[in-house]
Formats: C-alpha cells, sequence, structure tokens
C-alpha cells in the first residue's frame, strides 16, 4: 500500500468520528487519494460536479484538512482533484483558494533546520525580528544572493513561524514566475470583471506577502505595474512584504526607478556563500534529519570537495553519499564518500545533456518526450518526471533553472519539489533505489 493510501485511510477513521455518518458516506467515502504533492495530499473526486459539490461544504473541507494536519506527517491539507484525459485538474473553491495560497509552504524549512553562519547571521536576526512582529520591523525585507543560499528557506521559515503562532494571519507564498503567469492569464480574461477581482482579491487581502525571485520583474511592463499597485496597496496597510533576488534591487535590469525606491524603502540584507565551517554544519545537520549520521571526516571532506558555494550542491553531494550507502548496504566512511563522489566525475559528465537524460528515462518508463515534457500530472508521466528532474540535479552541475526549462518550463519550486521527493524515495524504497540506480549506470555508460 503506497503511503498516501495508509495516510487517507488513518484520516478516514478520524472523519468517521467527526462527520455525520451522511456527510461521510454521500461525500467523504467517494474520494480517493493518488498522490502527495509537497506537503498536500492528491485526493480525487469521481465527477466535476461532485468535486464542486464537496468543495462548496466549507466544513467539509475544513474537517479534512483538520484530520491530515492531525496525522503529524506533515501534510498541511489538501488539493481536490478531478481526472480528464489522464490529466488531473484542481477544483477551485478547495481550502488552498479560501485561504489564498497558491503555492505550498513547506513545513521543513524552519528557522531550526536553518544553520546559521557568518555569512547568513544578519539575515537570520532580520527574519527573526519579522517573524516576531510581521508589519512593524523591517517592510519590506528585501533579501538577494547567488541561487542556493537558503533564500527561499528563510522566507519559508518567516511563514511557517508566523502561521504556527498566529494561525489566522492570511500568509501568501508566491514566486515571480507564479505572480507573472497569473498576470497573463488576468489579461486574457480581462472581459471578465470577477477573475480581475479575483486576482487582486487574491493578493491584496492578505496580510504577509512573500514573493521569490522577483529578478523576474525584468522587462516586464504590465507585471511590473501590478506588482507595483499590490505592493503600494498592502504596504500602506501596514501589511508585511518579503521579497527574494538574486541581487539588490538596484541591479535588477529594466526595473522601474519606483520600484526600485519600494524595494529599497525598508531593510536589503545580502546572504553571502558560506564558508567552511559553515558548510560542515549543514551537511551534518542535513544528514541528522534525513536519519543518518556524518562523521567530522566525511563532512570535512565532502565541503572541501563541494566545489562549489551553492548549498544545494552540498545537498546533491549528501544525496550521492547516502544514495551509495543505501545500495552498498554499507556504513558511511571517507572512503564510500570518496568513491560515491568519484562515480560522477569525468568525461562521461562533462558530455552528458538534459537530453541524454530524458531519452534514457523515457526509454526505461515507456513514456514519450511530449509527454514528459509536457502539461499532464498522472503518476504514470509525472514520477518519470521527478526521476528525470532528481537524476539531472545528481549528475549534471547546471543551475535549477535550466533543469526546469528542460522538462517543460517549470519553475524552480517546482525543481525542488521533484528532487526531493524522489531523493526521499530513494532513501525509504529499496525497489525504487535500484530503478534509479539501474538508470543512472545506463546514463553514465552511455
Amino acid at each position: 500500500m503506497e503511503t498516501f493510501e495508509i495516510l487517507w485511510n488513518s484520516a478516514l477513521k478520524k472523519l468517521e468520528t467527526t462527520v455525520s455518518s451522511i456527510s461521510f458516506s454521500t461525500f467523504i467515502s467517494r474520494l480517493h487519494p493518488v498522490d502527495i504533492d509537497g506537503s498536500k495530499l492528491i485526493l480525487v473526486a469521481d465527477s466535476k460536479l461532485f468535486a464542486n459539490h464537496v468543495a462548496e461544504h466549507s466544513d467539509l473541507i475544513d474537517k479534512i484538512k483538520e484530520a491530515l494536519v492531525g496525522l503529524n506527517a506533515g501534510l498541511t491539507g489538501f488539493d481536490l482533484c478531478v481526472e480528464e484525459n489522464g490529466v488531473y485538474t484542481r477544483v477551485t473553491g478547495t481550502e488552498e483558494e479560501r485561504g489564498f495560497r497558491s503555492m505550498p509552504i513547506d513545513p521543513k524549512f524552519t528557522f531550526e533546520s536553518f544553520v546559521v553562519g557568518d555569512s547568513n547571521r544578519e539575515l537570520y536576526a532580520a527574519a527573526k525580528a519579522v517573524a516576531k512582529l510581521p508589519g512593524d520591523t523591517y517592510n519590506p525585507l528585501f533579501i538577494y544572493g547567488g541561487s542556493g543560499l537558503g533564500k527561499t528557506h528563510i522566507m519559508h521559515a518567516i511563514a511557517n513561524y508566523i502561521l504556527a503562532t498566529t494561525p489566522k494571519t492570511n500568509v501568501l507564498y508566491s514566486t515571480c514566475e507564479n505572480f507573472t503567469n497569473e498576470v497573463v492569464d488576468n489579461i486574457m480574461t480581462r472581459s471578465s470583471p470577477r477573475n480581475k477581482a479575483d486576482f487582486r482579491k487574491k493578493y491584496r487581502n492578505v496580510d504577509v506577502l512573500i514573493v521569490d525571485d522577483v529578478q523576474f520583474l525584468a522587462g516586464k511592463k504590465q507585471t511590473q505595474e501590478e506588482f507595483f499597485n499590490t505592493f503600494n496597496e498592502l504596504h500602506a496597510q501596514g501589511k508585511q512584504i518579503i521579497l527574494s533576488a538574486d541581487c539588490p534591487p538596484q541591479n535588477i535590469e529594466t526595473l522601474s526607478d519606483r520600484l526600485i525606491t519600494r524595494f529599497s524603502c525598508g531593510l536589503t540584507v545580502q546572504v553571502s556563500p558560506p564558508d567552511l565551517e559553515t558548510k560542515i554544519a549543514i551537511l551534518e545537520k542535513k544528514a541528522a534529519y534525513k536519519n543518518s549520521v556524518l562523521s567530522r571526516e566525511v563532512s570535512t571532506y565532502l565541503a572541501e570537495n563541494s566545489g562549489s558555494d551553492d548549498v544545494r550542491t552540498l545537498e546533491g553531494l549528501l544525496h550521492k553519499v547516502l544514495f551509495a550507502s543505501i545500495l552498498q548496504e554499507k556504513p558511511i566512511t571517507l572512503e564510500l564518500a570518496r568513491n560515491a563522489l568519484a562515480e560522477t566525475a569525468g568525461p562521461a559528465q562533462e558530455a552528458l545533456t538534459t537530453s541524454n537524460i530524458i531519452k534514457a528515462v523515457c526509454e526505461y518508463y515507456h513514456v514519450s518526450e511530449k509527454d514528459l515534457v509536457g502539461k499532464k500530472k498522472n503518476r504514470e508521466i509525472a514520477e518519470p518526471r521527478q526521476v528525470c528532474v532528481y537524476l539531472m540535479t545528481e549528475l549534471m552541475s547546471i543551475p535549477l533553472v535550466n533543469i526546469g526549462q528542460a522538462v517543460g518550463g517549470r519553475d524552480h519550486t517546482t525543481v525542488i519539489h521533484a528532487r526531493d521527493k524522489v531523493s526521499k524515495l530513494v532513501a525509504e524504497n529499496g525497489r525504487f533505489a535500484t530503478e534509479v540506480n539501474d538508470l543512472k549506470n545506463m546514463i553514465l555508460k552511455k
């Protein structure tokens, strides 16, 4: 039985005692789980009409969410979908839309799991201050630095702290790419006043707005206009705004002067690459999170040989070592770590391309390349796509944004989720780990 089935069965036992027998038999018993996406359980209804009936019952939506959260398994809610021609489509009116959260907040990203060093001490202090008194300290809080240095982690940590201490706070997390896509959708449906009102309601009726990667506002005139108006309205109401980018506001190309002024009127904090000691601490903490132990000898070796200041690169090295330990059924030693890192070094890696990996994965799982990079979300396509992402992060030293583009133009948040999901499955499921290792060897031999 799959993990999502076990969790739903446990939730059903709770729901039988918290909702009426009529509601349970009429609505809840007709839903079935198909997957877990981040911190959300994916539930499918047998028709769109029925799904809409469920979505209209806010009390049932809240009860289901309460039951899932009460399992203490890292779930924060659920998405209600219908399946049409092998594609799962989310139904509007669920708790996600009513709570104005278009993108999930990762429960793993907390202040406790954030490793503090000299490179990010100022950021950590500013983030804690904002989390404790949103809207009253640094507003906006603008965070900038290179990819993979913990910007997204600290933003999610702020959100998780606020929601834990004041659960009724309306916190919205989004990427700039997601915001831009919704602006485009809004323009395309401009003839509908309701669509425009829903868009503005979503982004302006919040207590805390968190937007990642605002450097992607560059060159987007209409998106900048909408963002400017959203910023002004929230700031005037004393609502907290938290932004991140890979450079300070004044260095974002073609960003309007008025947005540069708005972004700079609070506190701007840079996060720098970690030093050796911080890298070692990050590796050991992440290993402990995965219920593994790294000796100081191994963590120092990995930190010294990371070849990058990117924290995600460190995670990739750690995944390789943990993966090797599981497959070989051996403890993590310096020798094992050296051998694991040597596997992906050399000419084979240099010649590797994203196309090679996509082709190999499609052949292995008997899916078409068109479907893998397309929009289908059924499990037969989604799992190979996630494996594809994982292998690209494991075998290639390229930015996450490039990986997202290779698999159909997906954003970095989706890439991170796919990578982490497969990494977790590899660590927990021996059969799946063997599949991934076979694919890995097949790709490297080619």
